[in-house]
């Protein structure tokens, strides 16, 4: 099927490592020009399609040279994918965070979308429309005593992308996409950190128990970025033209009820 993306024109965040890296990389695959930011945006450096922002997405300023660049480079913004993020471990629980670690928290997961929709949605509007794409998390819908403020934090982007979906229609679509335990480096470092050794296994077994015994995940295993970014690629376009307001769960399945 295709896609229809050539030439179009995408700001993906976070394209340091992880989702935002293979975001990047299945729109750049599809003829998308896309503008890479992130405060180390290295790891697309040289992937065909891709230019990279040096920017820091906690800023105002930092969201605003994002989409600017895009516009100025081709000429529009087509294409928003908020994929900034991810849990700070919260070994102490709820009453162990202060201020602070709370102002991160949210800065990083919810604010810096904020920012960057902020930046494009003039600009979309301008040209007649646009799709943003949020990246949330299963966490926005399932509580977890040990990431509670990221579980709040992602919450909050599902409430703002349906917010967005309703008062800038029908040219911006606004959609969401909620992914489980993927196999991203930030996991996997986790695992290693702090899994691993209070289970007294390698981090391969430990992620496998975790799959099969603790979050018994009905597809048996984790999932990977490009799952995640081959939905992405589907919101982008206009295959999906009717859909907005959507979350879109990529979690094999760990969320059975809503």
């Amino acid at each position: 099927m295709e896609l229809g993306l050539e030439g179009r024109s995408a700001v993906v965040t976070a394209t340091g490592s992880g989702l935002g890296l293979a975001i990047a990389r299945a729109l750049a695959g599809e003829g998308v020009n896309v503008t890479g930011a992130d405060i180390d945006p290295s790891a697309v450096e040289g992937v065909a399609g891709v230019t990279t922002a040096r920017v820091d997405l906690l800023t105002d300023e930092g969201a605003r040279q994002a989409v600017e660049q895009a516009v100025e480079q081709h000429g529009r913004i087509d294409i928003l994918v908020n994929a900034l993020g991810g849990p700070a471990h919260r070994p102490d629980g709820f009453l162990g965070a202060d201020d602070d670690g709370w102002r991160r928290t949210i800065d990083l997961n919810f604010m810096a979308m904020v920012r960057t929709c902020r930046a494009a949605i003039p600009h979309m509007q301008a040209q007649g429309g646009g799709s943003i794409v949020s990246i949330a998390s299963d966490a926005g819908r399932q509580a977890d005593p040990f990431f509670f403020d990221y579980c709040a934090a992602k919450a909050a982007v599902l409430s703002l992308s349906k917010s967005l979906s309703i008062e800038f229609a029908p040219t911006i679509r606004s959609n969401a996409v909620s992914p489980g335990p993927t196999r991203t480096p930030g996991l996997v470092g986790f695992f290693d950190k702090h899994v691993a050794p209070e289970w007294g296994m390698s981090t391969d077994a430990a992620i496998e128990h975790f799959v099969k015994d603790v979050r018994k995940l009905p597809a048996g295993r984790l999932g990977e970025p490009e799952d995640v970014a081959n939905v992405v690629l589907f919101l982008a376009s206009d295959i999906s033209r009717q859909v907005t307001g959507s979350e879109y769960c990529v979690d094999g399945g760990v969320i059975q009820a809503n």
